[in-house]
């Protein structure tokens, strides 16, 4: 009896052997499976037909292709090419054509085959000009360009055409003293601000300049005469003032400023 519980045992342990080398072996072929797949894809991401050898800018310099062709230099980790189509280094392309482009709005990468890519760049419209936070009697005005969200982006030049041909002056949101790259204040409030001074322009004179501050806009028409009213009350303030335009002329310099911050009112001084 004990012989043959002995010789069963000796089976059994003998099974259990052969089980456990056949996991093995499986496990080795595995690996080695595993090993090879990862060797003929970091072989095929090093060919040719799948690294980009082919860039296209749309809407700006084509040189900007320079910044895709510098971020895409090297490797990961020492294996995979930067320049592979499937991971390319989208974000540092755009973070580093929009750091050193300020007049740009937004970047966007698309894959136009297995080793071309195109680059598609929004420029910044500039809506106006800012030329800091209050007008300077006599003092020339350092000018920037500002886009449709408020955010200066550019020096102002005399040869740069802008949607709005007057200047602005208004505070910059924030603590910032640095005009490039802040937002101006009130930015939200422009829009109807400037529909405000374009229609003063079909009263008889044009804005020339556009100063807010304190909660409230002063137009200075190019005849000489400020009109002041509450910042976002454009509506009432324009009903007010053509309803009274019989009175007086926006055309002739003979007012130097009509009030409108009072509701249902207009208030102005005559030149003497």
């Amino acid at each position: 009896m004990s012989a043959r519980a002995s010789s069963g045992s000796r089976n059994t342990e003998r099974l259990a052997a052969r089980r456990r080398a056949r996991r093995r072996r499986a496990l080795v072929v595995l690996v080695i499976l595993i090993l090879v797949l990862i060797g003929a894809a970091l072989y095929g991401l090093r060919q040719s037909a799948v690294r980009v050898s082919h860039i296209a800018v749309f809407g700006a310099d084509p040189s900007l292709a320079t910044y895709a062709t510098d971020a895409m230099q090297g490797f990961y980790f020492g294996i995979i090419p930067r320049d592979s189509i499937f991971f390319l280094p989208e974000g540092q392309i755009r973070s580093d054509i929009l750091a050193a482009n300020s007049d740009i709005a937004a970047v966007s990468i698309f894959r136009s085959s297995l080793n071309s890519i195109s680059i598609n760049v929004d420029m910044r419209t500039g809506v106006a000009r800012w030329c800091g936070t209050a007008p300077t009697p006599n003092v020339p005005a350092s000018c920037y360009l500002f886009d449709p969200n408020g955010v200066i982006y550019a020096p102002f030049a005399s040869t740069t055409e802008t949607l709005n041909p007057f200047m602005l002056y208004a505070p910059l949101a924030g603590s910032t003293t640095q005009p490039l790259g802040a937002t101006i204040a009130d930015a939200a409030d422009l829009p109807s601000t400037f529909d405000f001074a374009r229609q003063l322009a079909t009263l008889g004179s044009a804005v020339t300049a556009v100063d807010i501050h304190d909660g409230q806009v002063d137009d200075y028409l190019a005849s000489g005469t400020r009109i002041s009213y509450v910042l976002g009350d454009e509506q009432n303030a324009y009903t007010a003032l053509v309803s009274a335009q019989t009175d007086f002329s926006l055309t002739d310099g003979s007012v130097e400023y009509v009030d409108l911050r009072f509701d249902g009112k207009v208030y102005l001084k005559k030149k003497e």
